[in-house]
């Protein structure tokens, strides 16, 4: 049975042969019309010697096992060798709860907010109010309750806050009590971390010195 051909087009240029594969159709559709166009057209030019050959998908994204099977049907033919494929990069999966998510509001006592992933929360956490994350915490507010990052095991987590006057904090499986002072700290912004075994607290503007993958500003 013939195929309808208005998904491929076969154009010739000064050093080989160019693809266009149309974007819109369904990739079965595409792939059977391929094959048909190989077999039955265009054959003074798609044997002989070697000829070069660009793939061009437009703006169809692709997985790495569907570009291996057009490039099988083109392979089909041994004088055509493929020398570019030009598709839209394929973006990675973010894995669940894994962008920073933004939350606002008051977590009261015997409340518990939990998040899968980071959480930036503008507003604070009231003594017997609980937040727990798989990933960091960032409170822009007053940490007065409990903060338990990395639940999962992370122990690169961390916990920031406004004001830093927590009933417990944790990372991971450590857990540190703050001590009596905590109540007169400096109102700076701070962040705890874990160090060698134990948890530090330091100011937010030394974050960097983590060596994690955040984008610095460092001024002009």
């Amino acid at each position: 049975m013939a195929v309808k051909s208005n998904h491929v087009t076969i154009k010739g240029i000064k050093d080989g042969l160019v693809f266009l594969l149309d974007d819109q159709c369904e990739l079965d559709e595409l792939l059977q019309e391929l094959r048909y166009k190989l077999e039955h057209s265009h054959q003074n030019i798609l044997t002989g010697p070697i000829i070069h050959v660009d793939v061009k998908l437009g703006s169809r994204k692709v997985s790495e096992e569907e570009k291996q099977m057009i490039l099988d049907i083109l392979k089909q033919k041994g004088n055509l060798l493929i020398r570019n494929v030009e598709s839209p990069p394929i973006e990675p999966e973010t894995p669940p709860g894994s962008q920073l998510e933004l939350m606002t509001g008051i977590v009261r006592s015997g409340q518990v907010l939990h998040h899968d992933g980071d959480l930036l929360f503008l507003g604070d956490v009231n003594p017997g109010g609980v937040i727990t994350c798989t990933g960091d915490i960032y409170i822009l507010g007053a940490l007065r309750g409990t903060a338990h990052a990395g639940v999962d095991g992370n122990e690169e987590a961390i916990i920031a806050a406004s004001y830093f006057a927590p009933t417990q904090l944790r990372i991971s499986q450590m857990i540190s009590r703050p001590p009596d002072e905590w109540e007169t700290r400096e109102t700076v912004m701070e962040f705890a971390y874990l160090k060698n075994g134990s948890m530090e607290i330091d100011k937010i503007s030394n974050i960097s010195r983590l060596g994690r993958d955040f984008n610095v500003f460092k001024g002009v």
